[in-house]
């Protein structure tokens, strides 16, 4: 299979693909870092379209160029919920720390467990998320913290750098729908408003990425010229998705998130009954 530097050697493309191509690349791009800024989920939209876009790729090269680019639209979403003061910093960077460790393991683990055994697992998590969700219409509306009093900050830290740590060790092993599970780790069992909790799972995303983005670069699976390209147009889907988030409201975060969540769940069950 071709390399990295292969894929771009190709004097009829404009950064390795074809242009239409590359146009439909951004526009995915654009509207991943909306959702991904909203909700988490991004991924769905932009890693597929590496996919059939780049079919001759090794899948360290799709998965590094999409890495790339979600960085950059994650951290302009994170630092514009910053911005609006929506985001509880002192557990955003616990949180984060604990998924940059977190994910830097599970990529080093994924060499060893093919991250097709989490999808059963992923799936059965979506369904609990999800029904979860539904039957509880106020979860996420308002913050509400879970602990209270003089020990509260200790089990707060403690609970964020666990949550980080495991769903950052999930994201460096198989990885969809990791902004989702972080998100509704912070409603339902630290007690944060959706839009809260959408703030502060930007910044733990950053870390995963960097995380995975390292690794990756350091293989030289990563095309960066059509990385940092899909980059630009997923900053600015990140930022109008976190400004369109901050405007509307935990409520409006809450839909996106079931929306997502049900596009999750359609893809891991076809990918397990096609395997």
């Amino acid at each position: 299979m071709p390399d990295a530097a292969a894929l771009l050697a190709d004097s009829t493309t404009v950064l390795g693909v074809a242009p239409p191509v590359l146009v439909a690349l951004l526009l995915a791009a654009l509207l991943a870092g909306w959702v991904d800024a909203v909700s988490g989920g991004g991924g769905l939209i932009q890693l597929p379209a590496l996919l059939v876009a780049l079919p001759d790729a090794e899948p360290a090269t799709v998965l590094g160029t999409n890495k790339a680019s979600s960085i950059i639209g994650t951290s302009a979403a994170a630092l514009t919920y910053r911005r609006a003061a929506v985001t509880d910093v002192g557990t955003a960077v616990r949180m984060a720390g604990a998924a940059f460790v977190g994910s830097a393991c599970g990529a080093l683990l994924a060499t060893h467990v093919p991250g097709s055994w989490f999808r059963p697992v992923a799936l059965v998590m979506l369904v609990v998320v999800g029904v979860w969700t539904l039957l509880k219409p106020d979860l996420g509306a308002r913050q509400d913290l879970r602990w209270h009093g003089t020990e509260a900050h200790a089990r707060h830290g403690a609970a964020a750098v666990l949550l980080g740590l495991g769903i950052g060790l999930y994201d460096g092993v198989f990885g969809p729908g990791t902004g989702t599970f972080l998100v509704f780790a912070l409603v339902s069992l630290l007690g944060y408003s959706f839009l809260n909790a959408s703030a502060i799972a930007k910044v733990a995303n950053v870390a995963t990425n960097l995380a995975a983005l390292i690794v990756f670069g350091l293989g030289g699976h990563v095309l960066w010229a059509l990385g940092l390209a899909m980059g630009a147009a997923n900053l600015v889907g990140g930022v109008v998705g976190a400004r369109t988030a901050v405007r509307r409201g935990s409520r409006f975060v809450r839909v996106v998130f079931l929306v997502v969540v049900a596009i999750l769940l359609v893809r891991l069950a076809w990918d397990l009954v096609a395997a």
